[in-house]
C-alpha cells in the first residue's frame, strides 16, 4: 500500500496556493503519459472539490513526488514499515508503488518480485528483511541504484547481484541493503533488461 498522512495532518484544510500546486502535478502527469486525460479530468475535479490534506490524498499518492514539494509534509510520504506476508502465491510489487523505509518480506513457497523502477523512491537508503523459504526473490531496481547482500543468509540456494554494491547517495541514487535469510530458494538483485522493444 501507499503511504500514509496522520490524523492530525488530514484534518488540515488546504490552502488555494496548496490546491494549485497539487493541479499543476496533475498537469505535469498528463504531460508525462502518467495520467490519461480522463483519469487527469477526474482528479481535477477530485481535487477542486477537496477541503482537506486527507481528501487530496488519494489523487496523488500514485504520482512521483517533486523535489521541494511544499505538500511534501503533508500529501505522498511512504510508510516508515510495511511488511508483506506470501504463502504459496506470488507476490508483485510493480509500477508506481511507494517503497518505505523498511520491507519485511515472509514468504514460503512462493514467490517474491519487487520491481521498483518506476515506484517512488523517498529515502536514500531503503531496507529489505527477508524471510523467504522454498522460493525465489527478484528486486528489479532504476537505474544508478545499488545495492547490498552481503547480509543475507543463503541456505540451500544462491544470491547473485549484478548492481554495484556500493552506496552512491551523494548522486541521488537510492541504495538498497537486503538482509535476512533465503532458503531454498534463489535471490537475484538486477536492473531493467532490454531486448529491442521488450523491458522486463
Amino acid at each position: 500500500m501507499s503511504g500514509e498522512i496522520v490524523p492530525s495532518e488530514r484534518n488540515l484544510r488546504m490552502s488555494d496556493a496548496d490546491r494549485e500546486r497539487v493541479l499543476a502535478r496533475l498537469n505535469v502527469a498528463v504531460g508525462e503519459g502518467r495520467l490519461t486525460l480522463q483519469e487527469f479530468e477526474e482528479r481535477v475535479d477530485g481535487v477542486l472539490n477537496a477541503r482537506t490534506y486527507g481528501e487530496i490524498e488519494p489523487f496523488v499518492m500514485d504520482l512521483p513526488m517533486a523535489s521541494g514539494d511544499a505538500l511534501a509534509a503533508h500529501v505522498g510520504h511512504s510508510r516508515e514499515v510495511v511488511e508483506l506476508n506470501n504463502v504459496a502465491s506470488t507476490l508483485k510489487r510493480r509500477g508506481q508503488w511507494a517503497v518505505p523505509r523498511r520491507l519485511v518480506v515472509h514468504s514460503k513457497a512462493g514467490s517474491v518480485r519487487l520491481d521498483m523502477r518506476h515506484a517512488m523512491i523517498s529515502h536514500p537508503v531503503i531496507h529489505v528483511d527477508l524471510d523467504v523459504y522454498a522460493g525465489s526473490t527478484t528486486i528489479v531496481l532504476p537505474p544508478g541504484a545499488t545495492a547490498d547482500i552481503d547480509g543475507v543468509d543463503i541456505y540451500a540456494g544462491t544470491a547473485r547481484s549484478n548492481v554495484p554494491s556500493l552506496a552512491d547517495i551523494t548522486g541521488g541514487n537510492p541504495h538498497v541493503i537486503v538482509s535476512g535469510g533465503q532458503r531454498a530458494g534463489s535471490l537475484r538483485v538486477r536492473y531493467e533488461r532490454r531486448f529491442l522493444w521488450w523491458r522486463w
